[in-house]
């Protein structure tokens, strides 16, 4: 009976830890990686002023979002042309614990951080606008390794739009794209630093960070490259992108797509299931879903199933529920909205420009969503394939001013709010940012 009783009570601990650990966002996109949360009790509806402002704090101007973990905020924040800021906020109130800052010189087109980091353990990872990967002891706050995934592999003049890895945590390995001359995707020991393995260069430059999907039972990593740049690589070869299937403990490249056209990758694919594969983008394909299958001798064909320029996204994967697909499609040639496509590539209805959504960032949370519009308004969305159906918005972001040289140029390709940073969300309460405050609002009971 004793026995019983400690099995129970550790049962009993084990579920609380679970559940504890559940309410996490410890990386870009969430637990999963897929901009779902396993949040209940969502609120239906908001206040006349909208939803309760827990707390706000200033902070760079960027894109990148924050994580959560135990109770902690981290973001990554950069003083453009000078340095990255690892930042470490309490959840609960704001308050900054600590930070720990290094130099990252330069600038780039649309100027600020660009990555979300990873927390695993007692460390968090983050890749900055430079490439500057570190590991940060969260309990010292000081760095315990740190690369460069750009310059280390032979890289020279940065990207145009900078580095904009978001780290990936697989086991004991830390994965990251770099795509200098002498790698494509890259896989450190995440606690030493070391290289365990790394692919060869994948093709273009491209600023999608891994994602896993499911293939047969096994988990790969797929990498989406971009096809060339007509615009900032006229000197190029122009060429298609690519989809690629890789194996995550030793790199070998076991399938591959390459009749992908969109030459600025930003978003990372996404596991649609049964082996299938949804990549989007804005520049200029929308998307293309391919099934990925096991063959007799072992190998993997890819198969297209439809791609078209009717659906897409332009900066993050689609939500997926209940078997439909749900994405803004907003680019500099397209003003979509958000739009709704079902398992077969049929387009159900798109927003356009009434509301306009543009670039903002989506999480599904207790069958509801929660999305920002990319400019101003925070949204409350129930999905249905039938139509648009929001429940609630508000007014919570603010626009972003313009500054610089890069800044301005900007500003008058991509407007001047730009809050396209990724969202987070634990404990009822959602973090999100515009061009100079991170916020905590509370969207649960």
């Amino acid at each position: 009976m004793k026995e019983i009783k400690l099995l129970f009570t550790a049962f009993l601990l084990f579920s609380c830890m679970s559940d504890s650990n559940s309410q996490d966002w410890p990386q870009y996109m969430g637990p999963n990686r897929n901009n779902t949360s396993p949040q209940k009790g969502i609120l239906r509806s908001w206040p006349e002023k909208g939803p309760e402002v827990l707390w706000a704090v200033d902070v760079g101007k960027g894109f990148g979002g924050p994580v959560i973990k135990n109770g902690k905020v981290y973001l990554l924040d950069r003083t453009d042309e000078v340095e990255d800021i690892m930042r470490c906020f309490d959840f609960s109130n704001g308050k900054e614990l600590w930070r720990y800052s290094y130099p990252a010189p330069g600038t780039a087109m649309f100027p600020g951080s660009r990555s979300v980091p990873a927390v695993d353990g007692n460390y968090v990872y983050s890749c900055g606008h430079n490439g500057d990967l570190y590991c940060i002891d969260i309990n010292t706050h000081k760095p315990v390794w740190n690369k460069n995934v750009w310059k280390d592999f032979g890289g020279d003049r940065l990207p145009i739009w900078a580095i904009t890895q978001c780290p990936l945590i697989y086991g004991n390995l830390l994965l990251v794209l770099s795509q200098a001359p002498d790698a494509g995707l890259v896989a450190y020991n995440k606690l030493t630093g070391n290289v365990v393995w790394k692919t060869p260069n994948l093709g273009n430059e491209t600023y999608a960070s891994p994602a896993i999907v499911k293939i047969a039972g096994e988990d790969h990593i797929a990498m989406v490259i971009s096809s060339t740049n007509p615009i900032g690589h006229r000197e190029l070869p122009q060429t298609m992108g690519r989809i690629v299937g890789i194996r995550p403990l030793t790199g070998e490249i076991l399938w591959e797509y390459n009749n992908w056209q969109n030459h600025i990758q930003v978003a990372s694919a996404l596991d649609a299931g049964e082996g299938r594969v949804l990549v989007v983008g804005g520049y200029e394909l929308g998307t293309a879903m391919i099934k990925v299958e096991k063959k007799a001798d072992g190998s993997f064909g890819v198969t297209e199933l439809f791609r078209h320029n009717d659906f897409g996204d332009h900066t993050k994967p689609p939500i997926l529920y209940k078997d439909h697909f749900y994405a803004q499609f907003t680019t500099n040639s397209k003003r979509d909205g958000l739009a709704c496509m079902n398992m077969d590539g049929k387009v159900m209805w798109k927003t356009g420009r009434e509301p306009l959504f543009d670039k903002g960032s989506m999480i599904l949370v207790d069958g509801l969503v929660l999305a920002t519009d990319g400019r101003t308004k925070l949204y409350l969305i129930e999905l249905d394939p039938t139509g648009f159906k929001p429940l609630a918005s508000a007014e919570v972001l603010k626009e972003g001013g313009t500054g610089s040289e890069n800044d301005q140029l900007a500003s008058r390709v991509g407007g001047l709010t730009q809050n396209w940073a990724a969202m987070a969300l634990a404990d009822g309460k959602l973090l999100l940012r515009d061009q100079n405050r991170l916020m905590c609002v509370r969207v649960a009971k």
